[in-house]
C-alpha cells in the first residue's frame, strides 16, 4: 500500500444526496452489523449530526477526506456530500465491506475502502496532498493514532475527530489544570487545537457510557523547535510522575537538576506547572546531552 490512490481527474465534484441511500439502521439490519464492544464501536446513524462534523472540517475543495473506522458509512455519506475531491475509508472489520459497496455504487469513483488497520496504515501513501483526515475515532486506539498523525501533522490540512469528552479535554487542557498532561503538551507542541461541540451518549447506537467531543486540529505554523523522541522521553518521565517535584520526576534522563538549571525551570516545579515552551526547551537540552546516534 504505497502508491496512493489517485483521485479523480474531473475538476467538478459530483453532487452527493446521503439520504438518497437506504437508511443506516436499515443497512444494519440487513447485514447483521451489530457493534462489536472489543473495537470501541459506536455508531453515529443521524445524518444531520454527521453532516454537522463534515461540514465542521471546513472547505474541502481539492482535498482528499481520510476517514478511520466508517462502520455502516454515516459519516462517509456526509464527507461525500462536501466538495472534497475524493474520500478513502479505512475500515478493518470486513462485515462492513460489503455493506459499504452501496455507497461505493452512488459515489460516482469518489469513493474507495481500504480493508486494513488504521494503526498499520500511512495516510500519506493512500492520497496525495492535500488531505485532511475527518473521524469518529474507535475510542480503543484514538490516542495512539492521533500521536501517529500528530508526528507528521504539516502532512494534513486539518484533523477533525472525536473523542471522549475525558480525552478531548486533555487535548486543550492549559498549565496548572488537572487534565493537563502529556497529551496536553504534545498536541499543543505540534498542533492548534479546539473544541468544536459536544455530542451525548443518545447520539450513538449503542450508545456509550460517556459524552463525546468534536475537536479539529491545525498544524501549528510556528511549533517550537524540539526533537519529537526528546519530547516524549521528557514528557513520559515528568508526568509519571507528576505529584513529584521535577527534579526527581526526570531522574531517569540523567542529572535532572543540572538540565533544569540549564533550561532556567526550578527544580521544585512540577510537570503540570510547565508550558508547552519549557517543554521544548527541556526537550533540546536533553537531546544535546543526549545526541542520537547515527548508523
Amino acid at each position: 500500500m504505497t502508491d496512493p490512490i489517485a483521485a479523480p481527474a474531473t475538476a467538478s465534484v459530483p453532487t452527493f444526496d446521503p439520504h438518497a441511500l437506504p437508511p443506516l439502521r436499515d443497512v444494519i439490519a440487513r447485514f447483521d452489523l451489530g457493534a462489536k464492544k472489543s473495537l470501541g464501536q459506536n455508531f453515529l446513524l443521524d445524518l444531520n449530526l454527521t453532516g454537522r462534523i463534515a461540514r465542521s472540517a471546513g472547505p474541502m475543495k481539492g482535498v482528499t477526506a481520510i476517514e478511520v473506522g466508517p462502520g455502516p458509512g454515516g459519516l462517509t455519506r456526509a464527507l461525500l456530500a462536501t466538495d472534497a475531491v475524493k474520500v478513502i475509508a479505512i475500515e478493518r472489520d470486513r462485515r462492513f465491506i460489503e455493506a459499504l459497496q452501496e455507497v461505493v455504487d452512488a459515489a460516482a469513483g469518489r469513493l474507495s475502502i481500504v480493508e486494513a488497520d488504521a494503526l498499520t496504515v500511512d495516510p500519506e501513501a493512500l492520497a496525495p496532498a492535500p488531505r485532511a483526515i475527518v473521524a469518529n475515532l474507535p475510542y480503543n486506539v484514538a490516542t495512539p493514532l492521533l500521536l501517529g498523525w500528530l508526528a507528521r501533522i504539516d502532512s494534513y490540512v486539518s484533523l477533525t475527530l472525536m473523542f471522549q469528552k475525558e480525552v478531548a479535554d486533555r487535548l486543550v487542557a492549559r498549565p496548572g489544570s488537572k487534565a493537563y498532561g502529556r497529551l496536553s503538551v504534545i498536541t499543543q507542541w505540534r498542533s492548534d487545537a479546539r473544541v468544536l461541540f459536544n455530542l451525548p451518549p443518545r447520539a450513538f447506537t449503542p450508545p456509550p457510557k460517556v459524552e463525546s467531543t468534536v475537536v479539529q486540529l491545525t498544524p501549528r505554523a510556528n511549533p517550537e523547535p524540539a526533537d519529537w523522541k526528546a519530547v516524549e522521553q521528557v514528557t513520559a518521565a515528568a508526568f509519571g510522575q507528576r505529584r513529584k517535584m521535577l527534579r526527581q520526576s526526570l531522574k531517569s534522563l540523567g542529572n535532572a537538576e543540572a538540565l533544569l538549571e540549564e533550561v532556567g525551570i526550578a527544580p521544585t516545579a512540577r510537570a503540570e506547572e510547565i508550558d508547552i515552551a519549557g517543554f521544548a526547551a527541556l526537550a533540546r537540552a536533553h537531546r544535546a546531552r543526549n545526541p542520537v546516534e547515527t548508523p
